[in-house]
C-alpha cells in the first residue's frame, strides 16, 4: 500500500532519486507532517477542489518495473530510489520483496524511524545502500509521551546499524520544548560517536505548517508543545564529539 511516488527527490539521500512513500505507521509523532500515511488502509483526503483517494494496492514486481525504468538516470548521477512513509518497516514483507527485484541494479535506501523487531530490522537492512534514521528522543518516558511508543527498538535497532557496514544519516526533528535541549542532543551524541558508518546528523527544524493535512484526513491537529516557538538547534555536544552536523 503506497500513497505517493515522488521523482526527481534530492534531499532523500545520495544524487537525484525517486521517493516511494508506504502507508502506515505505527508511531503517532505530535508534530507528524504527513498525517495522510499514518493509516495503513486507502483513504479520502477532502481537499477543496474535492475529494481524491490516498493509498493504493501495488505488486511488488509493478513497483520494481517502475523504478528500474528510471536506473540509467540513477547511475548517471549516483541516485537511486528512497523507501520512506509512513513506516516502511510496517511493510517489511513487500518492501523485501521490491529489493530483491531492483537490488544491485538500484542504490537503495529507507527513511525510518527505526521502529521494528530486530529480525525485521536485519531483513530489510541486507538489501540497502543507504539509512536515513530518525530518532526522536532519547527519553523512553519522553518518547512514549510525543509518539506513543517506547524507544526501546529503535535505540536497539540503531545499534545494529552502527554494527553494519551501512551508511546512515541521523536525523533529528527538532521539535520546540520537546527534543531541542542540550540533554537530549548530548545523549544523541554518546549514542552515535563512535559510529564508524555515520556521515553526519541532520537537525530538521518544526516544521510550522505541520498541521496543514489534517483535516483533509479528519483528524485534528492538536500538539501539547508550543507551535510558534522556534526550535534551538544546539550542536556543540555534537561537534564536540567530532560529528558533522547540518542544520537544516
Amino acid at each position: 500500500m503506497i500513497f505517493s511516488i515522488e521523482e526527481f527527490a534530492i534531499n532523500d539521500g545520495p544524487g537525484i532519486r525517486t521517493t516511494v512513500f508506504l502507508k502506515g505507521c505505527p508511531l503517532r509523532c505530535e508534530w507528524c507532517h504527513n498525517p495522510e500515511g499514518l493509516s495503513p488502509m486507502p483513504q479520502l483526503l477532502q481537499k477543496k477542489d474535492g475529494a481524491e483517494m490516498c493509498g493504493k494496492e501495488i505488486e511488488a514486481e509493478e513497483l520494481a518495473n517502475t523504478l528500474l525504468r528510471n536506473k540509467k538516470i540513477f547511475n548517471l548521477n549516483k541516485g537511486g530510489v528512497t523507501f520512506t512513509g509512513g513506516e516502511p518497516l510496517m511493510q517489511a514483507d513487500f518492501l523485501c520483496e521490491v529489493l530483491g527485484l531492483i537490488h544491485p541494479h538500484i542504490h537503495c535506501a529507507i527513511e525510518t524511524s527505526g521502529y521494528s523487531s530486530e529480525i525485521t530490522f536485519k531483513k530489510v537492512l541486507k538489501n540497502m545502500d543507504f539509512v536515513l534514521f530518525d530518532c526522536k528522543h532519547t527519553d523512553d518516558a519522553l518518547h512514549r509521551k510525543y509518539t506513543g511508543v517506547s524507544n526501546q527498538p529503535i535505540l536497539n535497532n540503531l545499534q545494529l546499524l552502527k554494527e553494519s557496514a551501512i551508511e546512515f544519516v541521523l536525523r533529528i526533528p527538532l521539535i520546540p520544548g520537546v527534543n531541542d535541549t542540550e540533554e537530549n542532543i548530548l545523549a544523541v551524541s554518546d549514542l552515535i560517536f563512535d559510529a564508524p558508518n555515520l556521515q553526519r546528523v541532520e537537525l530538521l527544524r518544526y516544521n510550522k505548517v505541520a498541521g496543514a493535512k489534517y483535516g483533509m484526513v479528519g483528524l485534528e491537529y492538536k500538539p501539547s508543545f508550543d507551535t510558534e516557538a522556534e526550535p534551538h538547534p544546539i550542536t556543540k555536544p555534537l561537534i564536540d564529539a567530532g560529528i558533522k552536523v547540518l542544520v537544516l
